[in-house]
């Protein structure tokens, strides 16, 4: 069976909005100066209509109207800047939602979370010594 025109031109225009849309657009890919790396980040939105119809049911064969269309906007919002093992995050946007917020807070949290781990980690081999040290009657 032969594929509809409509069928056709929404497959075109998918393809094109893949082209435009990847990961890459919304975390662009890094940039490194002077030992930071700056990763930009974008908000992408896109819309996509398509339609059709056969005009004139009596000769249906050869008869077709149709149409897609598709639109684009990116938007840098923010850059994430890793320098010494550190993650901030630079806004673009004054006006921020719950969900920026979040993950504006993200590698604050993640720093912070880092840092607990590492001083528990260091505080749980300095009791082991302390009780080792004890046992054999050397600490002071």
């Amino acid at each position: 069976m032969a594929e509809h025109p409509i069928e056709g031109m929404m497959g075109v225009t998918m393809d094109k909005i893949r082209q435009m849309v990847d990961s890459n657009t919304i975390i662009g890919n890094p940039i490194t100066v002077e030992g930071t790396i700056i990763i930009p980040v974008s908000r992408v939105t896109f819309g996509f209509a398509s339609g059709g119809s056969d005009v004139g049911q009596k000769s249906t064969k050869d008869m077709f109207g149709g149409g897609t269309g598709a639109g684009v906007s990116i938007a840098p919002i923010a850059f994430l800047v890793v320098n010494d093992g550190n993650v901030r995050t630079i806004q673009l946007m004054e006006h921020m939602s719950p969900v920026d917020n979040a993950i504006n807070a993200l590698p604050d949290l993640v720093d912070r979370l880092t840092a607990f781990l590492k001083k528990e980690k260091k505080d749980k081999k300095d009791d082991a010594g302390d009780k080792s040290a004890e046992e054999s009657g050397t600490k002071e």
